[in-house]
């Protein structure tokens, strides 16, 4: 015991480093109160110390928090006798002292999932007066444990990744007491590196690590470091043909393990094989029908390598590159194969630990229904459509599976109808109602979600992760956490018009996005778009307000977040506002010109501005750390099946006057937004044409009714939706309509891939018509439905 007491004597006194806002407010706290930890102050900070036995995940959080708490503080001195500890609960033999003398409450946590507590200690040990002790249930409970201390004194988890530069705090005081968090809400949540070609892949290539020639072991440390930052475990590593296969350098998988992340692999890359880089067989041996020996070789091998880490087993089979199974043809055939093909993978991996994750993605899904049997303890990862609405949810008969369920959900997406690889403008509140829905129906094991090339994903990101961490946060209501996370890495003093642009943005968007703005699929005829030109008209306006508001509040954002700011909020706003404007300009330059010269050539050179604009903006964000990270879409000629053409901006020769267009014709629609209806349907705010929707509720029947008046003449009625599935497997969205008491049964089938699908993903609308004719008058709706999934936009009636 003598001797023992020295080691550990010696090891208090020999921190990390010396020194460390935004978790919970409460936490840490520029005033100091009775009791409060001095973690800094201007006579110095506390050092940080952890156990060189402990996992090395926590030697790297515990440097990292003393490396945050200088930054934020900007002092280097050490206070004598105050210290932060930084260990893991059987691993930190300062903390299990304290923990055999019942100095700390660790009641609940030990054989806890990342699980965390805080507590402040008095005369932990010998020339110690003072101690704050962050410990975990395990390696990345402990990690977590520092970097939400080093969230709460003001360090984002987008700190190098945006440039969110931490603001200057001259002291910090924590919270006397223990501070219990508990486990995540959801076990395993990460991301999904994809479709790197144009973004993460040539900046990383050319500008942060070229000596990788692509994503390598520097990228990856800064992603492991971001995904630990906000509480998450798990990557899948970036697989196109351009990027160097993560596990053909040994290296990486070590560093991975060295942070504490867990790696997976996508659906179409089984057992930690990325196929595109490391099959190097013909391709047509990617065959397990005919060559079942290669195959199950090339699979042993990674698990050889790779089965000693804490890794999530990717199982099944497609084809090298997001391709449908060879070696079959009919669908018994192909549910024989995948069966096989499972259990002689399951067969290699026994002994080997982390999940093993079954993903029915794209036909694979059509091969589970046709009644493939997947062993209990497997996770299935049921996909979304890949642009945002979950194709399948857990169903009742499954919900008590040992292995659980999971999501993969799309934040960017390179394929059919149309891809979006440039902005991020999927609506966090949308993210919020999928993924919540999901987890309500058990979908709580895996959570990743496909965000591209990461930037300019920050906020999307950052809320997906959140959810899977705490789910509780939908509770709050998006703009609460929009304004949380603009004033982390803004400002506050500006947080609440950033949340307001940001919900402006993600509405405008949400009709068409930058991406979409052309209206015919490749293969097809051009075409113009199919918007009114009073709704042209009135996005187009409502756009430069957007980017004027931007502007105005640019000057009031602090020196040291200005990057961070075009990042996160000025870039993505204002090039979504010039895409606009470039289309619809340019549209309204070729229906004017026969007609009307000077306005024609007016729009021309409005069109010909916001090109140059996009152009200088990307231009800015491709300087200095981020070279080569933007690509505005589309970026190059590849996957044209997938892509829109580049806009034809119109040729202006010399000056044009400015003069303005001639006012469009108003559209005598009337419409009655959803939310008007008074009921049970369920509000949901930062979704759709006007920023709100209603939806159902799981297992309850909903209702609501609304007067809609309409002038003299013949009227259509339609119900617009959005094209979410509802919860039982394979119906169809249903809905019961009342017409002034008149029962109308509404159903819109879902078949993911056929033209009714793509048209609804591309304007995030089903247009359902209500059977019969209207006159004018006064009418009576009502809107019934059973089961979650339902989401009403609004109710519009048209001159027939």
């Amino acid at each position: 015991m003598r001797v023992a007491a020295i080691v550990v004597a010696a090891w208090l006194l020999s921190p990390v480093a010396a020194f460390g806002r935004d978790a919970p407010a409460p936490l840490v706290s520029d005033t100091e109160v009775r009791g409060a930890f001095v973690l800094a102050d201007p006579a110095g900070a506390a050092a940080v110390v952890s156990d060189p036995g402990d996992a090395a995940v926590v030697g790297i959080a515990a440097r990292d928090l003393a490396d945050d708490i200088t930054t934020v503080t900007g002092t280097s001195a050490v206070r004598a006798g105050v210290q932060v500890w930084v260990g893991t609960l059987g691993h930190n033999r300062a903390i299990d002292a304290l923990v055999a003398a019942r100095r700390i409450d660790v009641r609940g946590l030990a054989g806890a999932w990342e699980q965390f507590r805080i507590a402040t200690v008095d005369r932990p040990a010998p020339g110690v007066r003072r101690a704050l002790v962050i410990v975990g249930s395990d390696r990345r409970g402990t990690a977590f444990g520092a970097y939400h201390l080093s969230r709460a004194i003001g360090v984002s988890p987008w700190t190098w990744w945006a440039d969110v530069t931490p603001l200057r705090r001259t002291a910090l005081y924590v919270k006397p007491g223990t501070h219990r968090f508990a486990g995540p809400s959801v076990k395993y949540r990460g991301i999904f590196l994809n479709d790197e070609d144009w973004g993460l892949h040539p900046w990383a290539a050319t500008t942060f690590e070229p000596e990788a020639r692509g994503i390598g072991p520097k990228t990856y440390e800064r992603l492991f470091t971001l995904l630990l930052r906000s509480k998450a475990n798990l990557l899948w590593p970036a697989m196109h043909k351009v990027s160097p296969a993560l596990n053909a350098n040994p290296a990486n998988a070590a560093l991975a393990d060295r942070y504490g992340i867990v790696m997976g692999s996508s659906h179409a890359e089984p057992m930690l094989r990325n196929n595109v880089g490391e099959w190097t067989a013909p391709a047509d041996a990617f065959d397990y029908a005919k060559n079942p020996a290669g195959v199950a070789t090339y699979w042993r091998d990674r698990v050889a390598t790779n089965g000693g880490y804490e890794s999530a087993w990717t199982l099944g089979m497609r084809g090298i590159h997001d391709s449908g199974i060879v070696g079959a043809t009919s669908m018994t055939d192909k549910r024989a194969l995948m069966a096989r093909i499972i259990a002689d993978q399951r067969a290699m991996l026994k002994g080997v630990r982390g999940p093993q994750v079954f993903t029915p993605y794209k036909e694979v899904l059509d091969i589970w229904r046709a009644g493939l049997a997947v062993p209990d303890d497997v996770t299935l990862m049921w996909p979304d459509d890949n642009f945002g609405y979950i194709r399948r949810l857990p169903q009742p008969a499954e919900r008590t599976r040992g292995g659980g369920h999971g999501i993969y959900y799309h934040l960017s997406y390179l394929g059919a109808p149309l891809s979006y690889l440039w902005l991020s403008t999927t609506p966090p509140a949308l993210i919020g109602e999928e993924m919540g829905r999901a987890y309500d129906l058990g979908a709580r094991a895996m959570w990743v979600a496909n965000v591209g090339d990461l930037k300019p994903g920050e906020l999307a990101t950052d809320y997906f992760l959140s959810l899977g961490w705490d789910v509780g946060v939908r509770d709050r209501g998006v703009d609460a956490f929009v304004r949380d996370w603009a004033a982390e890495n803004i400002a506050p003093d500006v947080a609440g018009e950033v949340t307001a642009i940001l919900a402006e943005h993600h509405r405008l968007n949400f009709a068409r996005r930058p991406e979409h703005l052309q209206w015919w699929l490749p293969g097809q005829k051009a075409r113009a778009s199919a918007m009114p030109l009073e709704e042209i008209g009135k996005r187009r306006a409502a756009f430069a307000a957007l980017v004027a508001r931007v502007r105005s509040i640019e000057p009031r954002v602090p020196a040291a977040r200005t990057d961070a700011f075009f990042q996160l909020v000025a870039y993505p706003v204002e090039a979504a506002a010039m895409a606009n404007e470039r289309i619809f300009a340019g549209e309204a330059h070729d229906r004017l010109r026969d007609g009307n010269l000077p306005a024609a050539l007016a729009e021309a050179a409005r069109a010909q501005k916001a090109d140059a604009r996009i152009a200088a903006l990307t231009a800015r964000y491709n300087g200095g750390k981020w070279r080569g990270m933007m690509a505005v879409e589309p970026a190059d000629g590849q996957w044209r099946s997938y892509r829109t053409v580049p806009p034809v901006v119109p040729a202006v020769a010399g000056p044009v006057a400015d003069v303005p267009a001639p006012a469009p014709p108003a559209s005598t629609d009337i419409v009655v937004e959803a939310e008007a209806m008074r009921g049970t349907w369920r509000r949901v705010d930062g979704i759709g044409r006007n920023g709100t929707v209603v939806a159902s509720r799981i297992g309850k029947p909903v209702s609501g009714a609304v007067a809609m008046s309409l002038p003299p003449g013949a009227w259509r009625l339609f119900v617009e939706m959005l094209p979410t599935y509802p919860d039982a497997d394979g119906a169809p969205l249903a809905l019961e309509l009342t017409l002034d008491g008149q029962p109308h049964a509404l159903s819109a089938p879902r078949v993911t891939g056929d033209a009714a699908w793509a048209q609804g993903v591309l304007d995030n609308r089903i247009t359902i018509e209500v059977p019969g004719v209207m006159a004018g008058g006064t009418h009576r709706i009502g809107l019934s439905a059973r089961g979650g999934g339902v989401v009403i936009d609004r109710i519009v009636a048209r001159r027939r």
